[in-house]
């Protein structure tokens, strides 16, 4: 069964596939009203489903007209997309950063199943099995080099970027 979280995250998603500019205006209480729960929920939602790492932008405005914005970014390309995300894994990622990442990959086609499930175990906590805050730093240099990767492939290049050609390392 989905929870009320689960359920308002499908509305504002719904209200934003509808919208031709893929932004929407919402007021919190409004949506609070409409599915009985506090406004603070609504906070909630947005704060953890509608991150900079799942691709939305929110804005808010408080106060009698308040609104919160939220708006879809689509990258122009794969290429884009991968160097947006590789800049922000600059500081470091933390689980859950990594998570919404891939997660996005997948919804934009960029990512199979597979290798999503790949990189979740490259990158999980227990495979990196080092404290905090080298455990986010080694994290992101791993998925950007992931990515790097990914964007090499995706203008073009060859699979095997960092390992020479394919008959390297074979005794020829």
């Amino acid at each position: 069964m989905r929870n009320i979280s689960d359920i308002i995250e499908g509305y504002l998603k719904a209200i934003l596939e509808k919208e031709q500019d893929g932004m929407a205006e919402i007021k919190r209480s409004e949506v609070a009203e409409k599915f009985q729960c506090v406004p603070s929920q609504i906070n909630y939602v947005i704060k953890t489903r509608f991150t900079t790492e799942r691709g939305y932008m929110v804005e808010s405005k408080r106060g009698g007209g308040g609104y919160i914005r939220i708006v879809r970014v689509r990258p122009h390309s794969r290429i884009d997309l991968i160097e947006q995300i590789v800049e922000g894994l600059d500081g470091g990622s933390t689980q859950a950063m990594a998570e919404d990442i891939i997660r996005r990959l997948i919804d934009e086609d960029v990512l199979t199943e597979r290798e999503a499930n790949m990189m979740h175990a490259a990158v999980h906590r227990l495979t990196l099995m080092s404290q905090l805050p080298e455990r986010d730093l080694l994290r992101s240099r791993i998925m950007q080099a992931m990515l790097s990767t990914l964007k090499y492939e995706a203008s073009g290049g060859p699979a095997n970027r960092q390992g020479g050609s394919a008959d390297e390392g074979k005794g020829k």
